[in-house]
């Protein structure tokens, strides 16, 4: 029901939804759906969160990246990526304290509306749904694009561009990358346990054929590829660090599932930690081997960088058919991961009564929110068919980086508000950590471009329109005051 603005519109805006209220709140909805045989289900462990932002992280970034980075590092590319991960595990502590505070489905948003107020909130959740909704379209942009590229090698034979690019790129529509989203939403509504253990295995996969890359590329290493080692300075080191690091957004996708997790205090900042470690090695790993087996001043111009590596080191076909095949899982673990992930937050959003009730309802039959997973699927798919991203795939990394910013913000403000709240993983160093966090995502944010910046006002606009029209009027924690004014 619409509430009306009894009080200050000022105060309304800053009103904050206590972290007991907050847990009472999701544990009263668990035993509710649980006596009732609905509502979302606790299946998940730390190996199933871990995979999930593993695989929400490690897909496009690693494939195409590399070949874009190195060009303006050297081989120094190398400590890019230890100084994006250095910048990354910043937030990514901060995340991990506050999934161990505040365990529901909500991410950064709901950390926001706990510490720093219901707009603010409103404002993290519309930037979650700029990063995920815009990332997956553009990653099954790419998944299309590696399909036809798997098709050529293998059979010959690639999909006409009329129906493998969207109008404005050559095409009419983008088939494959409509097909992917379809497909990941398929696996979505079978439930979330059997979409966690597709996930795993399909993580499982992709760090087995990264393995087999270094490998491969090791064997025709020679230490002569590294030197110069920096041949662009340290100026060349910093720009690629910026580029990498947006390789590593999605190491916050298990804070995504807490309400489907079954020890979300104790296993989400184990996910958040382990997936973000994993991944750094991993990638420090792959660029050793590419590096020591190609000069780096042959990387530029390709996208594919690691299958040229190995071409050139096998002198064969048959090593870059099973890198594409990697990619091509890798990929799609990607939408599978990021495509919960924007469902999930949808689902918090509407329980708060911030948009339509229909993204909170679950399936009696499978325990997810159907409804929510097939309109957002439709809605993405209708962007990665039909529109060219451009620029507007550059969002993902904007939107990321306000909300990464929020969430350190968030630990601040919850510390020093909330000192005697049981903490299952403190961030360390504080209040240096967080502040540093915040001050690393400014930065970052600095060196976007206009564009970027036109395209997320445009968004900004249209989400105060929405929440000016609907959610601050349908609020539950307004209407709740309301009842106890």
């Amino acid at each position: 029901m619409s509430q009306p603005l009894s009080r200050g519109l000022g105060s309304a805006l800053l009103a904050r939804k206590s972290v007991d209220r907050i847990v009472a709140d999701n544990a009263a909805v668990d035993t509710h759906d649980a006596s009732h045989g609905a509502g979302l289900k606790r299946s998940m462990g730390v190996v199933h969160l871990t995979a999930l932002s593993i695989g929400a992280s490690l897909g496009t970034g690693i494939f195409v990246i590399l070949g874009e980075a190195t060009p303006k590092a050297g081989p120094a590319v190398i400590v890019s990526f230890v100084l994006a991960a250095v910048t990354a595990l910043f937030s990514a502590l901060s995340y991990a304290e506050m999934a161990s505070s505040i365990p529901v489905s909500g991410s950064s948003y709901s950390y926001t509306y706990a510490t720093i107020g219901e707009f603010f909130a409103w404002v993290c959740g519309w930037c979650l749904l700029l990063e995920y909704g815009v990332s997956i379209a553009a990653v099954a942009v790419g998944w299309g694009q590696y399909i036809n590229e798997l098709l050529n090698d293998i059979f010959g034979y690639q999909l006409p561009e009329t129906l493998a690019a969207p109008p404005g790129d050559g095409g009419t529509v983008n088939i494959p990358s409509m097909v992917i989203v379809a497909l990941a939403a398929l696996v979505l509504l079978g439930g979330a346990k059997e979409s966690a253990v597709l996930n795993t295995v399909m993580v499982g996969l992709k760090l087995v054929v990264l393995v087999f890359f270094c490998a491969v590329a090791f064997t025709a290493f020679k230490a002569g590829n590294l030197s110069p080692f920096a041949p662009l300075g340290v100026a060349g080191v910093t720009a690629a660090a910026s580029q990498v690091f947006f390789s590593y957004i999605g190491f916050d996708a298990a804070s995504t599932a807490a309400n489907e997790a079954k020890n979300p205090q104790r296993d989400l900042p184990r996910a958040i930690i382990y997936s973000l470690g994993i991944i750094t090695v991993l990638y420090c790993l792959v660029a050793l081997a590419a590096l020591g087996a190609m000069r780096w001043a042959e990387f530029g111009g390709s996208e594919a960088s690691l299958a040229k590596v190995l071409a050139s080191v096998t002198h064969s076909t048959w090593p870059a058919v099973i890198l594409s095949i990697g990619a091509v899982v890798a990929i799609a673990s990607v939408v599978l991961a990021v495509l919960y992930g924007q469902t999930r937050i949808l689902y918090t959003m509407s329980k708060d009564g911030l948009v339509p009730p229909v993204f909170a309802r679950v399936s009696r039959r499978s325990r997810v929110p159907a409804a929510n997973i097939v309109i957002v699927a439709v809605l993405v798919g209708l962007l990665a068919g039909l529109v060219p991203l451009g620029e507007l795939a550059n969002a993902t990394s904007i939107g990321s980086l306000f909300a990464f910013a929020l969430v350190n913000i968030a630990v601040i403000v919850l510390r020093y508000k909330r000192p005697d709240l049981e903490r299952k993983f403190r961030t360390p160093l504080f209040p240096v950590v967080p502040v540093i966090g915040v001050a690393l995502c400014g930065y970052l944010l600095e060196k976007l471009e206009a564009p970027t910046w036109i395209a997320f006002g445009l968004w900004t606009v249209v989400g105060l329109a929405v929440y000016f029209g609907y959610g601050i009027r349908r609020s539950r924690l307004r209407a709740r005051e309301a009842e106890h004014a």
